[in-house]
């Protein structure tokens, strides 16, 4: 009798022990981002239900998690889970500090594929894409009745509605700016860098003087030549420069990211938003993509426990609530495609260039890259200097900083 009994009880641990979803004894740490935590609220509670264990979420800045978690993670006070901007996950690979995600391999496809190469080392994928950003068209509903098809009408509508004393202008942007200026050269063939035999980012192939490059800051070059741009947003206060006179009324539409909306809708400013428009060789604008994703540390206590929260948390039916609740615009298809997103302008807008969009190189000689190329048109638009001439000595330069970091590694 007390051995039946025994038997049974032992039998009842067993079962509890070897269930598949039993993580009783385990917990996850979670970093979000800053006022975030509330778009997974929903999701967190159903996977500590389904998965008897305890998931434990801190909101901190994404942009620090990264050398936050260089201190803490070797101290064992880190994360599982932690939220990485693209541009870093190259160095972060190189570190030791995230683990590849095995489900990714498989699941990949339901994700827009820049969000996924942006993440992507070596063959193995090193986070979830959450959220996408980049480049869209804004414009004042008051000015511009409608917003036009082509860059070329743009162009056309810039020279009539030109009025410098008034500062009445049809299109502005931030042309002397690579990650602006790359929006039209890059769908006439030139690009950062190139890809090795192994599919990744070749740092000595650099393709920002080649002919397509020349092209698009040719086509860029008539907008500062019909002084149809002031010199006012010329220079790295020029971003500001370009927001007031916007705010000012004034100004038919402009090229800029989500992050000017609420300024704009602060200054009271009816906008529209859509995509970035067509080059006249038929191609749409693209622009640099920028992707925020979950990664999962090296130091992470439950590696298969931390890949099931993030499996499980970029459901679809999760996913649409976390946009619901953060208006973060995530690069999942079956939300992407959800009337939520396409009935919605803004992230419509933002979903469509994403798909058009590169993403931001991550390999760490990126951080060469920008300030000689954003000398180098600066110097095209204010100095008249051939744009054949600019960008090769760009490029130049752009090389020998290279290996001077290389050789400082």
């Amino acid at each position: 009798m007390i051995m039946s009994r025994l038997s049974k009880y032992i039998g009842l641990i067993l079962l509890v022990t070897f269930s598949s979803k039993s993580f009783a004894a385990n917990e996850l740490v979670v970093w979000e981002d800053e006022k975030k935590a509330k778009g997974i609220t929903q999701a967190v509670a159903d996977f500590e239900s389904e998965f008897n264990c305890k998931v434990t979420v801190k909101e901190i800045p994404y942009v620090s998690q990264v050398e936050k978690l260089r201190l803490d993670g070797p101290a064992g006070t880190g994360p599982d889970i932690f939220m990485i901007p693209s541009d870093r996950i190259g160095s972060a690979v190189v570190q030791g500090l995230v683990a590849p995600i095995k489900f990714m391999n498989e699941d990949q496809d339901k994700y827009i594929a820049s969000s996924v190469s942006a993440f992507t080392r070596n063959g193995e994928i090193y986070a979830v894409p959450k959220v996408v950003e980049t480049l869209i068209m804004v414009y004042n509903k008051s000015v511009l009745r409608r917003p036009f098809d082509t860059l070329e009408e743009y162009f056309d509508y810039s020279k009539k509605r030109l009025d410098r004393e008034n500062k009445e202008y049809g299109l502005l942007v931030k042309l002397d700016s690579l990650y602006y200026a790359f929006s039209m050269m890059q769908p006439y063939g030139a690009y950062v860098f190139g890809l090795d035999k192994d599919g990744n980012l070749d740092a000595n192939d650099v393709g920002l003087s080649n002919k397509g490059a020349v092209e698009g800051i040719e086509l860029a070059k008539k907008f500062y030549d019909n002084s149809c741009i002031p010199e006012s947003i010329l220079g790295e206060d020029g971003i500001y420069e370009l927001d007031n006179l916007f705010c000012s009324g004034k100004v038919g539409a402009v090229i800029t990211g989500p992050w000017a909306l609420d300024y704009y809708k602060t200054a009271g400013i009816n906008y529209g938003v859509t995509p970035l428009p067509i080059l006249p060789n038929g191609k749409p604008m693209s622009s640099f993509l920028g992707v925020k994703g979950y990664a999962i540390s090296t130091w992470a206590n439950d590696y298969d426990l931390a890949e099931e929260f993030l499996r499980f948390i970029n459901q679809p039916k999760y996913v649409k609530q976390r946009y619901l609740d953060t208006n973060e615009i995530p690069p999942v298809k079956a939300v992407m495609i959800d009337p939520i997103i396409t009935e919605n302008d803004v992230a419509n807008a933002i979903a469509v260039q994403a798909s058009r969009a590169s993403p931001t190189p991550s390999i760490p000689e990126m951080a060469e890259v920008w300030t000689p190329m954003d000398t180098s048109l600066r110097s095209i638009y204010e100095n008249n200097k051939s744009v054949k001439d600019a960008l090769n000595s760009a490029v130049e330069l752009v090389h020998y900083q290279i290996e001077a970091f290389r050789s400082g590694m």
